[in-house]
């Protein structure tokens, strides 16, 4: 790959504008989406999302709070691994692992502040528990620069606590879904497995190093003399993003902008798209807005359980009918999902049957406006989907997955971690 070489005469930001600023940042972003895109195949949104991501973690100094990429599938060999070890060479102070200790993760996270690159997430959050926990916590606290792990030090008679900085840019990689309130910090990367109709390079780790160098340091460069302006910066912010998407992708707005019109709109465009993503986060919304159709097109004012999950699983082009593994949605699964609205089935006038009783929705309909419909597929299915572009360079399939080292540091070694920004997450003592 040819990356055309940016004069360090060109990166003055004194009083940079815009339309100063939009050449050479354009050309770069377009460059990490060509390497990207080598390897990798993603949908033109998670493309120029993930393009700003590796940017940001080059500025990270000039921001607040820092997104994290969530990368996952349905499915193994879907080219969560790959993607990690392609932004490798691109980010800022690469940390490419599959395990470590919270020990060790809280103590390298506030040395050096690393980009994070962190693979087989389903595997570490279903393990052993105090890891998970820890992990957890530190992951909930890390996207703001005030997130701080309180971790007990010293032996004996001299023990202390000390306060370490989980701040740090992160890229968490593993099949299924994260905790919901680690979730709600990302921005999510769903990838798929490629067909033979879209071909990657192979990708080979010395020459990906040695080809990526080159942009990589003029993402540094421009980075570095492009804080004061980012630091100033006040992107306007999509109204459909909630308060936690918006923290998370002001950053990634913020350096849109510099890159030029098109880029701020590309950039918004990725951001409502991908906020809508997350599976969890709307598709109760999804179920609820459902749920008001099917009331409408009737006229009663109580349905069962059983009937409305057979007019749910009814609607075409909708999730209902294939909910898992093939098979519809149960009124188990409804119920569960309803009850985050306070909605709960109750016996129908006559006690022959539960069910649901339209004017329990309302409330919930009002503060809940109706959101884009899920195109999600269910969990197992696999294949092509039409809006993903095909990779621009051919060549032999690569379907292994690179080995990685494990970090063995043992598990917490007896100290005491108290997670979340001020020890609280979300306003809640762990």
């Amino acid at each position: 790959m040819t990356v055309t070489p940016i004069v360090a005469a060109d990166l003055r930001f004194s009083s940079v504008t815009p339309a100063q600023a939009a050449a050479p940042l354009d050309a770069m972003l377009a460059s990490v989406i060509t390497f990207l895109r080598r390897f990798v195949v993603v949908t033109d949104d998670q493309a120029v999302a993930i393009a700003l991501w590796a940017m940001h973690t080059h500025a990270l100094d000039a921001f607040d709070c820092t997104p994290y990429l969530q990368i996952t599938s349905a499915t193994k060999r879907s080219g969560k691994t790959r993607l990690l070890e392609v932004l490798e060479p691109l980010v800022a102070r690469p940390w490419l692992t599959g395990r470590t200790s919270a020990a060790a993760l809280v103590r390298k996270v506030d040395a050096e502040s690393p980009s994070l690159l962190l693979d087989e997430t389903d595997a570490a959050f279903g393990g052993e528990k105090e890891y998970a926990e820890a992990l957890r916590g530190i992951l909930n606290s890390g996207y703001r620069r005030s997130g701080k792990a309180t971790v007990c030090v010293g032996q004996g008679a001299n023990i202390t606590a000390r306060d370490f900085s989980t701040f740090s840019a992160k890229a968490i990689a593993g099949i299924g879904k994260l905790p919901d309130t680690i979730a709600d910090r990302c921005i999510a990367i769903q990838l798929r497995r490629r067909t033979t109709d879209e071909p990657c390079e192979r990708w080979r780790e010395r020459d990906g190093h040695v080809q990526a160098a080159s942009l990589r340091d003029q993402l540094a460069t421009w980075a570095a003399h492009a804080l004061e302006v980012l630091r100033d910066a006040r992107p306007a912010l999509p109204a459909s993003l909630g308060d936690r998407q918006a923290d998370v992708w002001e950053p990634l707005l913020a350096i849109a902008d510099l890159a030029g019109l098109d880029w701020s709109h590309r950039a918004r465009h990725a951001a409502i798209a991908l906020a809508g993503s997350v599976e969890d986060q709307d598709i109760s919304v999804e179920l609820l807005h459902d749920i008001y159709q099917v009331f409408s097109e009737t006229p009663l004012g109580f349905m069962s359980s059983k009937q409305l999950v057979e007019k749910l699983v009814e609607m075409d082009d909708r999730p209902w009918a294939e909910w898992r593994h093939g098979k519809p949605i149960t009124p188990r699964a409804v119920a569960d999902r309803l009850k985050t609205f306070g909605i709960v089935p109750k016996p129908s006038t006559s006690g022959s049957a539960r069910g649901y009783y339209r004017d329990r929705f309302e409330d919930a309909w009002t503060r809940y406006p109706g959101i884009k419909p899920s195109n999600r597929q269910n969990t197992n299915e696999i294949g092509p989907e039409s809006h993903i572009l095909k990779c621009q360079y051919g060549s032999t399939s690569d379907t292994s997955k690179t080995q990685e080292t494990s970090i063995k540091t043992g598990l917490l070694d007896g100290l005491t971690l108290q997670i979340g920004e001020k020890g609280y997450d979300d306003g809640e003592p762990i």
